[in-house]
């Protein structure tokens, strides 16, 4: 009971979410907005309304309804020529893939030629870590790529 009367006394003593707002405009031109009312008064300024804005999404669209319908003026393209394409862009990603394996190979193998190469200078792990890491980078920047080709070509139909 002695929360609900503190909940109450609350919500009571809550004053508005708004403040009220004056537009002043000075001899100059000038504009100035302020929410000061001795300020306005002395200004002659002109209270505005404010109204608080409501933002709503709309509900979540489910089922068969969840594609949007195309308009009936978008530029339509023949099954015969959007097949061309498809299988354009298939030989184009299926050569990418080919190209970002030949280089994973080199970038393996100038990555094992760093790593065996062992300084009588270089004793410090930390400094050969250092060395060796713009190669092990580029080792996976192309790994990254072969599996981004290959996932593209799986969403392929």
């Amino acid at each position: 009971m002695r929360s609900f009367s503190v909940a109450v006394l609350l919500a009571v003593s809550a004053g508005p979410l708004f403040a009220d707002v004056y537009k002043c405009v000075n001899p100059n031109g000038d504009v100035l907005f302020t929410n000061d009312r001795v300020e306005a008064k002395q200004k002659n300024c002109q209270p505005i309304t404010v109204t608080p804005a409501i933002v709503s999404s709309p509900p979540p669209v489910r089922g068969s309804d969840a594609r949007t319908p195309t308009p009936g003026n978008f530029p339509k393209v023949e099954p015969q020529v959007q097949q061309q394409r498809d299988n354009d862009r298939k030989k184009i990603l299926e050569t990418e893939l080919v190209n970002e394996e030949r280089n994973l190979q080199v970038a393996k193998k100038e990555l094992a030629e760093q790593e065996s190469i062992r300084l009588g200078s270089e004793r410090n792990a930390q400094r050969m870590l250092d060395r060796i890491e713009p190669f092990q980078k580029k080792v996976k920047l192309h790994e990254d790529n072969i599996a981004n080709l290959r996932k593209e070509l799986g969403n392929l139909r």
